[in-house]
This record gives C-alpha cells, structure tokens and sequence, in this order.
C-alpha cells in the first residue's frame, strides 16, 4: 500500500507539480465544505483518488505539443490572412528550416495579397530576427506582420482566425495541432524531414507516421531527394497532394569571404548533440581519429563547433580546445560559412541537411555522409563529398577535403560550377502559385 505521500510524489511525476499543487487545494476546500467525511465514510481516504490517473489526460500528456489550437472565428477580413504555426522564430531558432518557412509564408502573403501571422508555440516570438530574414532576401510586405503565442499549455486564452484562412504548418506537431482546430482544406504541410527518424518506434513515432499519411492536406516538400524518400518509403499519396522544391542561397548572403591575411584555416563541424540524427558522437570519433593519424594539422587548422548545447570539451588527449559558437544570429551565421574552408556536417536521414548546402553556397568544402537514396551531392556542389557513415571511409573522405579545401583554384572551379539555386522567388515560384491558386 501506498501512504500519502508516496501517492502524492507518484501523482507529480505524472501530471507536475502545479497541477498536484491546484489538485492538493481542491481537496482541501472539499474537506472544508464536508465532501470528505462523506467520502471517509464510505471508507475511502482523500489521497486515495490520487492512485487513479485519468486515461485521457495520461494520453494527452504523452504529446503535449498536439493540444489543438484554440481558434474562434470573426467575420470575413480584407485583405485575408496567411497563419504560419512554428515553434519559435527567436535567435538561434532562424537557421535552415524555420527561415524557409518564413520565407515561403511571406512569399504567399505577398502573392495572395494578404496579411501575414507567425503563431509561436513554446514561446514568444521576437521581431527583430523576422525582420532580418525578410530584409536579408529582399522581401517586402503591404501589411504589418502579426505575432501570436498560442502555448500549447494555455487552456484558457484563445486566438482568432477568419474564413478562409490558410494555414501554413512546420511539423507534424503543429500540423496535428492545427488539425485539431481547422479544416483539412486549411492546412499546408511544410515538411523538410523524414521527422518520423526522430522517433524510436512507439506512440510518437506513431503519431507522427498517421499524420504524414494523411491525403486531405496539402505538403510542401523540401527536395527532391526527400520527396522520393517518402514516396518509397510507402507514401504514395504525396504524388497527388505533395509538391517539392530545392531551396535557393542567394549569393548577396552566402558568398565567400576573403581571407584575412595569415590567417588560419578554418574546419567548421556541425555539433548539436540532442538531435540524434546530426550523429555528434561518432563526429567527434572521426575528427579525433584524424587529428591522431595526423590528418588534420592543428597547427594550421583551427576546429569550430557550430550548434546547440555543446558541452565543453578538448580534442588531442585534452592539448586542444576548440571554438564553440551557439545560437547564432542569422546574419552572424552567414558571416561564418562564408569565411570556413571546410565542413564536417553529418546528418542521418534522407535529407542533405542546410548546412553542407549553405557551406557549399559559400564556397567552402564540405564532407557528409550517405544515407539511404542520399548517395552523392555533387548535383548541389562538387565541393560536397559523401561517405558512408562509417570511421575510414569518413576519414578518407575528410582527406580529401582537406587537399581540395587548400587548393584555391580547385574548389573556386567546383563552386562556379554549382548547381544550388540562387533565388528564392524562382525556388518557391511554381509552389506559391499553386497554392494562391488552389487556396
């Protein structure tokens, strides 16, 4: 038998403290009110109700981030609106994909005519960065750009919407949060992941295959290569309501960067070690394993970890410690791409990832690893070397990168010869005028 406080502590790891603290209360005034004698002389204790957990709520805490948006209609507006859901826009949120849709959702205002809103999800989103990403790729709206925070927590406040009202998503998270408040019609699926890897197969895993499986919405796919993952992979579907596109770099923000005079080389490695599918560990084998065998000279080469939550760390037996740079400002970002030589950017899935691909646009060298039907990049860049993700062909590809990054002529040959887009409007043309068409 459980005694109270047993109870109360297994009532906490369930729900949290504040919702044991608003139950504790409750009951507290039930007592007060002579609910509990009653329920003492049925034989039964206070706490005891804390043994039972609800099913439904214990299902919906499994994915909080799918608490449906809490929507109320008003009156048809001029001009009409487009509603971006993300998680945040906020500094070191901006890099590859949340800029994307940023742009993508900007691009459709500006086509449709109409307003534009970003709705944040687990925080508030600030406009300064919003700004620097339109003002980076030129774009300009006729209306203010609106900012809502709808916590998927917030069970009380809700936000509007107006008939009509497209709704851009950005994971399946948001997509089912989105779903739980709007018409299928409504809802435009930008996806740029196989985001079912990020999952071991279980309830989310799950959760998220059923949404990308669903027919009544409509998908932005990024790539060609990941679009014909997931037709492969069993979602056939994605040929009638899916779409895709290759993403643009434009040469006013990634460019090469002169280098300063006598400066060190520069070896950029892509760390972010809570996203499993960026392989950080066996990262950090590789590139010890080729300082060891003398691969990477530390004595011209100077290492950069570039991500989130990097923990501190020394290469060479603890001789050497590397530059970490977290949560760059997007400007700041491509400052550095463009002044890296080469890049060691590892990403376990389908997708070729934005950061071998904005290195690539910038001039610099880049080494990645195969994975499924991701078996060579060269169409982006020649300066993009694939191996499989293990130790010697990784090490073997990273000499060679090394070799190519130092010969100047060389890799300004590869990069002329690019394939990477350079425009945005052009990348996302034939996809904004099919959705200001169908919308």
């Amino acid at each position: 038998m459980l005694n109270h406080f047993e109870r109360a502590l297994r009532y906490q790891r369930i729900f949290g403290t504040r919702q044991l603290l608003r139950e504790v209360w409750t009951r507290a005034l039930r007592r007060l009110r002579g609910v509990s004698p009653a329920l003492a002389q049925a034989g039964a204790s206070v706490t005891d109700s804390l043994t039972w957990v609800s099913a439904r709520e214990l299902a919906a805490r499994q994915a909080p981030a799918c608490a449906a948006l809490r929507l109320f209609t008003i009156p048809s507006a001029s001009p009409g609106r487009i509603s971006m859901v993300t998680d945040s826009i906020n500094r070191g949120s901006l890099y590859g994909g949340v800029g994307t849709a940023i742009i993508l959702a900007a691009l459709l205002a500006q086509a449709r005519g109409e307003r534009l809103r970003i709705i944040t999800r687990t925080e508030r989103a600030s406009p300064a960065g919003l700004a620097t990403v339109l003002g980076t790729y030129g774009i300009a709206l006729d209306h203010d750009i609106e900012l809502a925070h709808a916590p998927f927590h917030d069970t009380v406040h809700e936000i509007d919407r107006f008939p009509g009202e497209l709704f851009l998503t950005t994971s399946w998270w948001t997509t089912a949060a989105t779903l739980g408040a709007v018409e299928p019609s409504a809802v435009v699926y930008l996806l740029q992941e196989d985001e079912r890897m990020f999952y071991a197969h279980g309830d989310e895993h799950l959760r998220c295959a059923r949404v990308l499986a669903r027919d009544d919405i409509r998908f932005v796919i990024n790539t060609r290569l990941l679009y014909d993952h997931l037709l492969a992979s069993g979602l056939g579907q994605l040929a009638q309501c899916g779409r895709w596109f290759e993403p643009a770099f434009p040469s006013s923000v990634f460019h090469p960067a002169e280098p300063a005079p006598g400066s060190r080389r520069r070896l950029f490695f892509y760390a972010r070690p809570n996203n499993q599918r960026n392989l950080f560990h066996f990262g950090l084998e590789v590139l010890e394993a080729a300082i060891a065998r003398g691969i990477i000279d530390l004595q011209t080469w100077d290492l950069v970890l570039v991500g989130k939550d990097i923990p501190r760390l020394r290469f060479d037996e603890g001789r050497y410690t590397p530059e970490l740079l977290e949560n760059l400002s997007w400007t700041d970002y491509a400052g550095l791409v463009g002044r890296t030589d080469l890049g060691l950017c590892l990403m376990y899935t389908p997708h070729p990832s934005y950061p071998p691909l904005d290195l690539a646009a910038s001039g610099a060298v880049v080494v990645t690893n195969t994975f499924g039907n991701k078996q060579d990049l060269s169409g982006y860049s020649p300066n993009i070397l694939c191996a499989p993700p293990s130790l010697e062909p990784m090490l073997a590809a990273l000499t060679q990168g090394l070799a190519l990054a130092q010969d100047r002529a060389q890799r300004q040959a590869n990069h002329r010869a690019s394939g990477l887009g350079r425009d945005w409007r052009l990348a996302l043309s034939g996809v904004v005028a099919e959705l200001a068409r169908r919308a």
